[in-house]
């Protein structure tokens, strides 16, 4: 027999939205045997842009399509969700500061936690996307405590995967070749872009590729700055890549870890590596029991622990700046 899922998705009319609601409307993420429910969140001045994203996703026919909710609601939209992707956030504008853009979106965010804990189903698992996503994650998370800190996380795969294929790039292997890539810390430009413990066909990525300048110079920085890269050649964000590793994130969430590797995911701090509790910060993480759980033991020289540094002040600096949205 068919279940049913009901999925939130805020910001659905947006771009990375676009990209996302009709692989997961057509059964591709759940699966054929799941019926899909689309509960889509926007804010007023979007509803008709919102209303003809619907009408699209009606027409192209999907049978695992059951029903699409579109609102400007946050109560109807996460209504009894047992996934919520938080896709919709304030983009940063010219002239204004970060700390700008963590105020405007913490204030989205504790509406958005508060809404999930009082409204969505009990076993809800939370996926936040929108930007800053590890500080919009965590500001979530601290107005949402009813819900375990396990059910939540802010997506780094985007980053996973671009350091995954930029490595294979420069091999000259196949992407599924690259194994225990990790990203650390932050979604920005500070992450820790971690190739000392990648593989290659099963051998060290820094003996493969034999050149650690350029994944000292070369490699980290256009990892960091991908983003912004893709911007400036295409004159908007990287909907596309972001909607995919959106999808992937939950997959890993469905689906067992491959064995001896690892994907990369913001999840709520247990004080792994020294890392406050709490914090939302990106590790190397598995799949256990449809949750993730934290690689421990790996070690990092004196480059690592530079950068590993690094992304963990940002964080902390992000933190201080919403503190006043984080509940005790």
């Amino acid at each position: 027999m068919a279940t049913t899922l009901r999925v939130a998705v805020t910001g659905a009319a947006g771009q990375v939205a676009y990209a996302l609601l009709p692989r997961i409307a057509s059964g591709e993420l759940f699966g054929p045997q799941t019926r899909i429910i689309l509960q889509l969140l926007e804010i007023p001045q979007a509803m008709t842009a919102l209303e003809g994203v619907a009408m699209e996703l009606w027409d192209c026919s999907f049978p695992t399509l059951a029903d699409i909710v579109i609102t400007d609601d946050v109560t109807k939209a996460f209504r009894d969700c047992q996934w919520a992707l938080l896709v919709g956030a304030f983009p940063r504008k010219a002239g204004m500061e970060r700390k700008d853009l963590l105020g405007i979106n913490g204030k989205i965010f504790v509406e958005q936690g508060k809404a999930l804990a009082a409204h969505a189903a009990h076993d809800v698992r939370i996926v936040v996307v929108g930007n800053p996503c590890n500080t919009n994650c965590l500001v979530a998370y601290r107005n949402g405590r009813d819900i375990p800190a396990e059910r939540w996380s802010a997506l780094t795969r985007l980053d996973h995967n671009r350091a995954r294929s930029a490595l294979a790039r420069k091999a000259g292997v196949r992407d599924d070749e690259v194994t225990r890539v990790a990203i650390w810390g932050n979604h920005s430009n500070t992450q820790f872009v971690d190739f000392q413990h990648a593989l290659i066909r099963g051998q060290p990525a820094e003996q493969v590729i034999g050149d650690r300048q350029w994944l000292e110079q070369v490699f980290v920085p256009q990892c960091q700055n991908r983003g912004a890269e893709v911007i400036k050649k295409r004159g908007a964000s990287s909907a596309l890549s972001a909607a995919n590793a959106t999808l992937e994130h939950v997959r890993s969430l469905l689906q067992p870890t491959p064995a001896g590797d690892w994907v990369s995911a913001a999840v709520v701090s247990q004080g792994q590596y020294g890392v406050p509790p709490g914090l939302v910060f990106s590790y190397p993480c598995v799949n256990e029991g449809g949750h993730y759980r934290v690689v421990e033991g790996l070690t990092f020289d004196e480059f690592g622990q530079r950068l590993f540094q690094n992304t963990l002040q940002e964080l902390l600096e992000e933190r201080e700046a919403v503190r006043h949205l984080l509940p005790d």
